[in-house]
């Protein structure tokens, strides 16, 4: 579809309605359920979801897990024209090499190349040292990290939960645990896969005995889940690179249920970018297990292969995600639907409820 705008997926959204903490039990979500056929909207709650499957679906999970990718440093040297900066928020957004990290730094204007930033505990001890080896827009650095034994054991450490900017509190303990998917496990997003939040042990148990299978991927968020569009043609649109990894076990049961004409139930829109970017990858052949990096932008007119039905929460204004689910079930229905749930105060974003697009 051509002549779209990125305005054209603006909506107005009361600031009361962005959730600011989880629920206060998992799985004790509202979902607005939506016949994207008909267009009929109704309300329920997540705990009604394994009822919404049918027996031979194929649901897909995002089982990739956030890393604590907030981080604080100081400065080792500042010269003698300027002054203190205070602490830098240094956030990792994507591994490149080894030790060697794309991060966001702010403040960032002042933060030169060949600059060593020095990342205490609480306690003051230095645990990581890092080299700005490139600048890049919007405060964007090359970091290189001095080796140390085990990085990601650092980072549990010192590193703090990278929460949305729209969450407006500091991280807690209890972000810890609940800005993680029950089934997460591959290490590598700096933002969760927010759809799979809903999730608890309880209802991925009820799924078997209602004939659902259930599968895997890995897609690692990026910065791009939270980057603004700085285009205003949705053609112009250019997404961050984010890694992925389809198993061989997913790539098998997902040819079967094609091959079976039976329902694909993605959960979340990062799943909904794997499989559809792998069935442009196998054009047409069956898919085959592997890893490697996507960009793919999908907004209405995308032609879907792969996807039957979403779960996926409710997104920003004039964001990609939002396209997509636009691309899904329509933009004016999707709108629609956005508009309904803020009448009957839904809770939007990261932290809040979730729709169910079948």
């Amino acid at each position: 579809m051509t002549g779209l705008r990125v305005e054209d997926f603006n909506f107005d959204l009361p600031q009361e309605l962005i959730a600011q903490q989880p629920p206060a039990e998992r799985g004790q979500s509202r979902m607005l359920v939506m016949d994207r056929t008909a267009g009929t909207m109704r309300d329920e709650c997540f705990t009604e979801f394994p009822s919404l499957l049918h027996p031979g679906d194929l649901l897909v999970l995002n089982e990739s897990r956030v890393i604590p990718a907030r981080l604080y440093a100081r400065r080792t040297l500042i010269r003698d024209h300027e002054k203190p900066t205070g602490r830098i928020e240094v956030m990792l957004t994507e591994p490149v090499g080894e030790n060697l990290w794309r991060a966001l730094v702010r403040p960032g204007r002042k933060i030169a190349i060949s600059e060593r930033l020095l990342f205490p505990s609480p306690s003051g001890a230095i645990e990581l040292e890092a080299e700005v080896l490139e600048r890049g827009k919007f405060g964007e650095r090359l970091l290189q990290f001095k080796p140390v034994d085990d990085f990601f054991a650092v980072l549990d450490r010192i590193g703090h939960v990278p929460l949305p900017p729209y969450i407006r509190r500091d991280d807690s303990l209890a972000d810890r645990e609940r800005y993680q998917t029950v089934f997460s496990r591959e290490r590598g997003s700096v933002a969760a896969p927010t759809a799979g939040l809903h999730f608890t042990q309880q209802i991925l148990d009820a799924l078997p005995a209602r004939g659902v299978e259930v599968v895997r991927i890995t897609l690692h968020v990026g910065f791009g889940t939270f980057a603004p569009l700085r285009v205003e043609r949705i053609e112009d649109v250019r997404l961050h690179r984010e890694r992925y990894t389809l198993p061989e076990t997913t790539a098998e049961a997902v040819n079967r249920a094609v091959r079976e004409r039976r329902r694909i139930v993605a959960v979340g829109t990062t799943v909904v970018r794997t499989l559809e970017h792998s069935a442009l990858q196998a054009a047409g052949s069956p898919l085959q297990p592997h890893s490697g990096e996507t960009e793919i932008f999908i907004s209405p007119g995308f032609e879907f292969r792969m996807v039957g039905a979403l779960l996926t929460n409710f997104h920003l204004p004039q964001s990609s995600l939002l396209m997509l689910v636009g691309a899904f079930a329509g933009r004016e229905r999707v709108l629609a639907a956005y508009r309904h749930a803020i009448e009957e105060k839904y809770r939007f974003f990261s932290y809040g409820d979730c729709m169910f697009l079948s």
